[in-house]
């Protein structure tokens, strides 16, 4: 651990809110704010779902002081809370809530305007939510919910929920933004800039006397993001091979695995030489999205399309490696002194996706105090192609390849809600419905870089559907507000399979695999109580219970072996579902100026369902989904607001919490028991300074820390190089000068210190961003 940074951090977080409080014992409001304390961050707009545990809502003060490559980066200082981003453009971006690990993608219900957005065909990096459907200069609030204290919400809420609302014209209105940014990297032996930019426009119209609006938004985005992987030579027996210069030795690499073990992913031991770098992945991104809205005062609607098209081209991997002729080596048997290795890895590759998302929101009274909503959308990925290279000198000639194709593959989401709101009391029930689909197919190809003349190689396909009923019931006391609810879960995994190449009698023809339809219910109860003091103090005290089932992906993406065989134990289509225990205490206090808010949660999960990762008896590296027994998580939060303090015009947000989340059963691998599981850090520490320099220039200062979290399941692997998760210190900056009421430009850069810091794969080093915005 850096204790240089931990320390300070430390310091400020708990420093902090204890000299705020005494500056303002004496200022506490004679009558409290009707935005509860539990939502932190602004006041001024309702959160637009359930804030039953701990809430946050993030609006355009919290926005303007952030430097937004992305939509996601604009919730980076929200407390105990982070994003799995490795580069801009990152379509790996996993949100993380507490003791959630970076991989748990499943866990986070993510929604734009209320339509669902979170990818759960699977549970793993690869099904991030998808945030390209929207741009940064649309969004209007992002509204963020720990746990799944709400029984109108699914169980993938289990780690928290999420809402994106955009902008809805309220008169004639435009804008546009332009942006660049640049990151100078140096890792090993890659130095490069890697340059990007964006360009995002939109105009809204609002019907003068009528019920109609409109507002049309697009946005182009281009960058290129730092290698992800860097590849290791094999030791092979026996002399022989083109001698080469040129290998890199991590010297830490070798120092955190003293023991020789290595780590999963990597090829070889600790110490084997890297010889290249992955190709950095150049980004081309472009989003248009429809939004038309009805309001005549009765009967209220929303209808939105939005379309996301994304390109990812990695066809220049950077090889270190050079023979006695100075010629770039970067596949083939090579040696160095003595020894011989093999180079192998470094594959050309570029994926191209088409998505859409389409939904309708209705809403009207039914009587008196009792309204109807009425929600429906669907996500397609209606093209998703991933061409890669067998090796470096086919992808360099256009050689042998494989394609991964998915179609048809997205999903249907329904929500049917009837709400009452009289006095001291508010009922609301609903019923809700989802389905999710995918199909992958894989070819061989004779030029990786086209579809023609394919040839199949394996297929994976399933569906899963979920019905559910709910039920709340809110009861207003003159301090006291209790709220209870059930919720009924039917779910259904169906149609789920493998096909391949027979081999034997078969050879050649295609086989299928079917696995047995599952069905599986549940029953989920929550209850929260809120008691407000007379002194503007609130506590509240959320108990619930929570049912997350397997994702498509975990039940039904089956593999093979390296020799081309199926492997049984590539997925697990008996996966039970996860069932969690949750509670939250919450205590906070307004003192105008100042607000703390202090949290303790507790998550108890039976039956969590975790990615295995190691190589199988023919060396081949596999990901099995399997349900570890029991796994615990409690800890504390500490939130600190402050606005005009200490001076006239600062602002300034400071969390920081301490997370204990251990494995306490698995009988499967007992070394585990005990351990804090995977990348959860002990302590995580966020915060944001904002200063008005001037009326026209505001500078702000944000800082992100998470101390050094084990890296695999048993506490062996810990250290701050590629193939760990390390310690994150990062320092952002930025100003923003309005030039007019209308123009804006902006300066910023993120990890200000260049502190280096990996998720397995690398984190941005420093990264400079320059910004121009037009509002009409």
């Amino acid at each position: 651990m850096k204790s240089s940074h931990f320390a300070l951090t430390s310091a400020l977080t708990f420093a902090f809110p204890a000299s705020i409080t005494t500056a303002f014992a004496e200022e506490v409001l004679a009558e409290e704010s009707p935005t509860s304390i539990l939502v932190v961050g602004q006041r001024d707009a309702p959160i637009e779902i359930e804030p039953r545990g701990l809430a946050v809502s993030l609006g355009q003060e919290q926005f303007a002081a952030i430097n937004a490559f992305n939509t996601e980066d604009l919730m980076k200082y929200a407390p105990n809370f982070f994003v799995r981003k490795r580069y801009s453009g990152d379509s790996n971006g996993v949100p993380g809530f507490r003791g959630t690990h970076s991989t748990q993608s499943a866990r986070t219900l993510v929604m734009v305007d209320g339509f669902v957005v979170s990818n759960f065909l699977g549970n793993s990096f690869g099904f991030a939510p998808k945030w390209g459907v929207v741009g940064p200069g649309e969004v209007e609030q992002f509204d963020i919910v720990y746990g799944p204290y709400s029984s109108r919400y699914v169980g993938n809420s289990m780690g928290g929920i999420i809402n994106i609302t955009t902008r809805d014209p309220k008169e004639a209105e435009a804008f546009a933004t332009v942006q660049g940014m640049v990151q100078p990297y140096d890792e090993f032996s890659t130095h490069d800039s890697y340059w990007g930019g964006s360009a995002e426009a939109g105009f809204g119209l609002k019907q003068k006397d009528g019920p109609w609006s409109l507002r049309l938004t697009g946005r182009f985005f281009r960058n290129t993001g730092h290698p992800m992987t860097f590849l290791g030579l094999i030791p092979v027996a026996g002399s022989g091979g083109t001698v080469v210069t040129g290998a890199i030795t991590d010297p830490e690499h070798v120092r955190a695995t003293a023991d020789g073990t290595g780590i999963p992913g990597a090829p070889g031991n600790a110490t084997n030489p890297y010889f290249a770098a992955q190709s950095p992945a150049r980004i081309t991104q472009a989003q248009a999205k429809l939004k038309v809205g009805y309001d005549d005062g009765n009967l209220t609607g929303q209808f939105l399309f939005a379309y996301w098209h994304n390109e990812d081209s990695q066809t220049a991997p950077d090889c270190y490696l050079r023979d006695a002729a100075g010629v770039v080596v970067c596949e083939g048997r090579v040696r160095i002194g003595a020894q011989s290795y093999t180079a192998s890895g470094a594959t050309f590759s570029k994926t191209v996706r088409d998505e859409v998302l389409a939904g309708l929101k209705l809403a009207a009274p039914l009587a008196e105090d009792t309204t109807a909503r009425l929600t429906v959308s669907t996500y397609q990925i209606a093209k998703s192609d991933g061409f890669t290279s067998n090796g470096y000198t086919t992808g360099v000639s256009g050689g042998a390849g494989t394609l991964a194709r998915q179609n048809p593959t997205g999903w249907w989401t329904a929500d049917l809600l009837v709400e009452n709101k009289s006095g001291s009391h508010e009922l609301a029930a609903g019923v809700t419905a989802n389905a999710y689909r995918n199909d992958q197919t894989r070819y061989t190809l004779a030029d990786w870089r086209s579809a023609a003349g394919k040839a199949f190689a394996t297929q994976t396909f399933g569906k899963t559907r979920q019905l559910s009923a709910w039920a709340e019931a809110r009861l207003l006391f003159d301090a006291l507000t209790v709220t209870g609810g059930l919720r009924y879960d039917n779910w259904r995994a169906y149609e789920g399979g493998l096909k391949r190449l027979g081999t034997g009698a078969v050879a050649g023809q295609q086989v299928s695999n079917r696995y047995a339809s599952r069905t599986d219910d549940s029953v989920d109860p929550s209850l929260s109580f809120e008691y407000r003091l007379p002194d503007a103090t609130t506590m509240q005290l959320s108990l619930a219970t929570a049912t997350r089932y397997p994702t498509v992906g975990e039940l039904f993406q089956g593999s093979l072996n390296g020799d081309g065989t199926f492997n049984p134990n590539s997925f697990d289509p008996n996966l039970k579902p996860e069932r969690s225990h949750d509670a939250n205490l919450l205590i906070g206090h307004d003192f105008g100026r100042f607000k703390l808010t202090g949290s303790a949660f507790y998550q108890r999960v039976r039956n969590t369902i975790f990615s295995f990762t190691g190589f199988n008896q023919n060396g081949v590296l596999t990901s099995n989904f399997k349900n570890i027994d029991l796994t615990r998580q409690f800890g504390f939060e500490l939130i600190g607001e402050a606005r005009d303090w200490p001076f006239e015009g600062m602002d300034i947000d400071l969390n920081g919490a301490w997370i204990d989340s251990k494995t306490l059963r698995n009988p499967s691998n007992t070394l585990a028991e005990g351990v804090q599981f995977p990348r959860i850090p002990r302590w995580r520490i966020n915060g944001n300074i904002r200063y008005a320099l001037s009326d026209a220039v505001q500078a702000s200062l944000g800082m992100r820390y998470a101390s050094r979290p084990n890296t695999d399941l048993f506490g062996q692997q810990r250290g701050d190089t590629f193939g760990f998760t390390s310690e994150l210190f990062a320092l952002d900056a930025r100003v923003n000068w309005t030039v007019s009421e209308a123009f804006r430009v902006s300066a910023g850069v993120d990890n200000l210190t260049n502190d280096r810091a990996w998720v397995f794969h690398p984190y941005p080093q420093r990264t400079f961003l320059v910004e121009a915005g037009l509002r009409l």
